[in-house]
């Protein structure tokens, strides 16, 4: 039988309207699905049953006057929280021994914009430590499983928050992406991911990687369920001078097809070194069905594109080492003990309290940030962004999205890739899109042929503009359906 996580929004509430099941019924029945399901796959890091029993409860209650369609476009929907996304009174922590005891005085924006939609709040996703790593394989408290395959990763940085949607345990999950770390595990899970433009949505109360490149966006299985969590998430937040007022209804256009629109084919993406061939045949494809429902197919150029991994691992690497200083051992943070002055603490503490990878983008941020290379590196990286974004704006003169590969292949199994550079050619095809601040999502297209494992297609669009690619997502959906729970969890399956 169907879980309450493979159900869409709109089934949830039609329920929910019609009385077949309460709100207490939902919460309590997701805790029960983690609970059977959760073991094998290790999606989430804490749940939050008191939380979301009392946001319940005031759904029920709305639902017992007839007011269920003013709690908002969530009401009554379990949600979960990428670990690096504060919520008052639980462990934000976000994946590491830095913070593993930390408890949130506070709620992030994007938390609360959900809660205030009517959501229910169950629980903190596993994530890659600090949200540094395409796996999920550098979380202090161990890797998330991919369902479709347990000996597979998930994708990162968000890889509990795909694992959660794609194993059925909840509807709707909220991630980060700095380079890619949405759309990427939403490939890898064959899930609707969305990374909005930068400024969309509140990036306050967000454990900050690269405060430039951050952005929150949803995971879900239908384009529409994603376009209401937008809904919910959008807006001007006083508390981030980076958000933008949105007064967009990002379902608006979804039924409106594609014919007319101008879709953009970047041919050096379709030829890039490592794209495999089965992850090239469904890109081509998606882009033959957008043409025969009546989309012009248009070639376009992103000549710097290919820069941007290297300006990304500049710009990166220093915002992290700047945003990962305040972990000093005395205000919060681990602290090791038994130091007799604050120099050796100090050092002791984040030796132990952060793992290797954070490591790594610490020493090489100090070090791209140090005198005398600051202006070799850094001054580059930034004008290498400026002529990315205006390549973005140039081809935005041609066409209304953009279609590409979101990952050169579909998900690797764990330990496959050891070399961090090889790690960081996962997004490849993404980072271009931070850099730049265009919204950018994945769209699952079916499975590769070779490996039998979800595939995704990334659509990029102008910034500010997130409807056009929603609107092509569910063009898309008409052809390929909704994104399905993975076989071995689906209809209440707990997994192999």
């Amino acid at each position: 039988m169907a879980t309450f996580g493979e159900m869409s929004i709109r089934e949830i509430q039609r329920g929910l309207a019609a009385k077949e099941f309460s709100a207490a019924d939902v919460a309590r029945g997701t805790f029960e699905r983690i609970a059977a399901a959760d073991e094998t796959v290790h999606s989430f890091l804490e749940t939050t049953e008191t939380l979301a029993l009392d946001a319940a409860a005031r759904i029920d209650a709305a639902i017992a006057e007839g007011r269920l369609a003013e709690m908002g476009p969530l009401a009554g929907v379990p949600v979960g929280y990428k670990d690096n996304m504060n919520l008052t009174g639980t462990h934000t922590t976000c994946s590491s021994n830095m913070l593993k005891n930390y408890v949130s005085p506070y709620t992030a924006t994007c938390v609360e914009n959900t809660l205030r939609a009517g959501a229910l709040p169950i629980g903190k996703l596993n994530m890659d430590e600090f949200a540094f790593g395409s796996s999920t394989e550098t979380s202090a408290f161990g890797p998330t499983r991919n369902p479709w395959d347990l000996e597979r990763v998930p994708g990162g940085s968000s890889g509990g928050s795909a694992a959660a949607v794609a194993a059925g345990l909840v509807p709707v999950t909220l991630g980060s992406d700095t380079g890619g770390s949405i759309r990427q595990p939403g490939s890898f899970c064959g899930l609707v991911a969305v990374k909005p433009t930068y400024g969309v949505v509140s990036r306050y109360g967000v454990v900050a990687f690269g405060s430039s490149l951050d952005q929150v966006g949803p995971f879900t299985r239908t384009v529409e369920d994603a376009a209401l969590a937008l809904n919910a998430l959008a807006g001007r937040d006083e508390l981030d001078c980076t958000s933008q007022p949105c007064d967009v209804d990002f379902t608006a256009n979804l039924a409106e097809g594609v014919a007319g629109m101008k879709i953009g084919i970047v041919p050096a993406f379709m030829e890039a070194q490592g794209l495999t061939a089965e992850v090239k045949a469904k890109v081509a494809e998606a882009a033959d069905q957008l043409r025969k429902l009546g989309a012009e197919l248009v070639e376009v150029e992103l000549p710097h594109a290919q820069a941007a991994m290297s300006a990304y691992y500049v710009l990166g690497p220093c915002e992290a080492f700047s945003n990962l200083a305040r972990f000093d051992s005395v205000r919060y943070g681990y602290c090791d003990p038994g130091h007799k002055d604050l120099g050796s603490q100090y050092e002791a503490s984040r030796h132990e309290g952060f793992g290797p990878e954070a490591r790594r983008r610490i020493m090489l941020g100090s070090y791209l940030l140090s005198a005398g290379v600051y202006d070799k590196y850094y001054y580059p990286a930034q004008q290498v962004r400026t002529l990315i974004t205006q390549d973005y704006t140039s081809a935005y003169e041609q066409v209304d999205c953009i279609l590409t590969p979101v990952a050169p292949r579909t998900a690797f199994k764990f330990g496959e890739i050891g070399d961090p550079t090889e790690m960081y050619l996962s997004d490849m095809f993404t980072i271009s899109i931070n850099i730049a601040g265009n919204g950018g999502m994945s769209v699952p297209v079916g499975l590769g042929a070779d490996t039998n494992l979800p595939v995704g297609v990334q659509l990029i669009a102008p910034a500010f503009k997130d409807k056009n690619m929603l609107r092509v997502a569910a063009a898309l959906e008409t052809v390929y359906g909704v994104a399905p729970v993975a076989p071995a969890f689906a209809d209440g399956k707990v997994g192999a």
